[in-house]
């Protein structure tokens, strides 16, 4: 087996597929009796995953995908399979099966099934450490930031088996595309990444056309014209393509009504268990130290640049700035109740009722007061990006460490960073492991929770 070939890679796939029908036939015979009815349902399972697995991209998995991304798949997959599963005794009623053996059929098919996916995945991460085989062999033409970033990622990331081979500076001159084309067949590489700011029109027309003719991948790196760092969709008008901006996942119907109903019940479940008996005590507290309502009300901006308010309980002494200032690390506004409801982030409870509203979500991009968001809007480059989904109670950002105060331009930055981030790769998975990571970090203790 050669170091840098594929030589397996082909076969990875079908394998899997073959694994994953054989495992739901398989099962299938413990729990059908009559042969008859195991016959049909064998064949209406095995048509019904393989339609479902194409609708679900459920195989698209690549070295470099991440195991978020695969438990996202296998939920996808799981869900449309035990709901077409259901269908078919549904519609053959003279086939009477208990809905307990229906669950367990489910249950116990699709656990073997993400049990081996999840364990062939990590097998060949081993593989590829230890064994060191299973790699492609790379090049990337061009020396800037983004070829250095995607160097680093090949170098400090072998498990997804990648062999980096050379980069290409093109601001030197010792050297053409023939001399790249030489050491491609050299050394038999596999891909090819271009930094598209770096090779003009024919160079990359060159390197284009020698890959087509010798079955070598093509990769492009986004340049400093940021229109290609976005996600783009590939369409032909007539016989002309054309890149559109690909529609953020929050904007697609099923979606956005997952996330809803996700938020309803959230707020619900806090509203009622847990808020229902605390806002009492709070009340009482708040109101010891300090004259003054039991609430805050500010304005800030959400959805489409839109006005609510956000509410909290109120952990300073009142005021009447009317430009809001940003708390910082002992601040004297701060009362004694109100540094504790920070530090735990019980402050931020009242939020559940802008989720129940419909103002806010569980997770999103913190919402800034006014004078904040027209402050940075005019100084941040993509700052009201963050306005086209609904503002968080936490956020991706969040638990990332940039919450809280922003010491410098580094942070509000960065902030704006993972927040667009969050929105161009939304999931229901994400939404998940955002609000475990939250609880986590309230329970451990945010340094910047003050």
């Amino acid at each position: 087996m050669r170091t840098g070939s594929n030589r397996y890679s082909p076969y990875i796939r079908p394998f899997l597929y073959l694994i994953d029908l054989s495992i739901i036939v398989v099962v299938a015979q413990s729990f059908f009796f009559d042969h008859e009815v195991y016959y049909y349902f064998g064949l209406y399972s095995i048509f019904t995953w393989i339609i479902i697995s194409h609708q679900n991209s459920f195989y698209e998995v690549y070295r470099f995908t991440p195991l978020l991304k695969i438990l996202y798949l296998l939920i996808r997959q799981f869900i449309s399979f035990a709901v077409l599963i259901f269908a078919f005794f549904g519609f053959f009623n003279e086939v009477e099966r208990e809905v307990l053996d229906i669950f367990r059929y489910i249950l116990i098919s699709l656990t073997a099934i993400a049990v081996f996916k999840i364990g062939v995945f990590s097998l060949l991460k081993k593989y590829r450490t230890v064994i060191e085989r299973n790699f492609r062999k790379v090049i990337i033409l061009g020396n800037n930031s983004k070829t250095r970033r995607l160097k680093d990622f090949f170098n400090y990331n072998p498990v997804y088996g990648y062999q980096l081979i050379q980069t290409f500076d093109f601001k030197r001159l010792d050297f053409n595309i023939d001399d790249i084309i030489n050491l491609i067949e050299k050394e038999n590489i596999d891909e090819i990444y271009c930094s598209i700011s770096e090779l003009d029109n024919k160079q990359l027309a060159e390197i284009v056309k020698y890959a087509d003719n010798n079955l070598k991948i093509v990769k492009f790196l986004a340049d400093n014209r940021e229109i290609f760092a976005r996600k783009m969709n590939y369409q032909y008008y007539g016989i002309t393509p054309i890149l559109s901006l690909r529609e953020l996942p929050i904007e697609k119907s099923l979606n956005q009504f997952l996330k809803r109903a996700l938020d309803i019940v959230i707020a619900i479940v806090i509203i009622v268990g847990i808020m229902s008996w605390i806002t009492p005590l709070l009340a009482i507290f708040i109101r010891i130290e300090s004259k003054g309502p039991i609430f805050y009300k500010q304005l800030r901006n959400g959805l489409d640049n839109q006005v609510f308010y956000c509410y909290k309980f109120r952990s300073m002494v009142p005021n009447n700035d009317k430009i809001a200032r940003q708390v910082i690390k002992n601040d004297r506004r701060v009362t004694k109740v109100g540094k504790f409801l920070r530090k735990t982030s019980l402050d931020e409870l009242p939020q559940f009722f802008n989720v129940l509203i419909g103002n806010m979500s569980v997770v999103g991009p913190r919402p800034h007061p006014i004078s904040q968001t027209q402050f940075y809007a005019s100084r941040i480059d993509k700052f009201m990006v963050r306005h086209f989904v609904k503002p968080g109670i936490t956020g991706l950002a969040q638990v990332s460490g940039y919450r809280g105060e922003i010491e410098n331009e580094k942070d509000i930055v960065n902030r704006v960073r993972f927040d667009i981030f969050y929105l161009e790769n939304w999931s229901i998975l994400m939404d998940l492991r955002i609000m475990a990571k939250t609880i986590v970090n309230t329970l451990k203790g945010d340094t910047k929770a003050y």
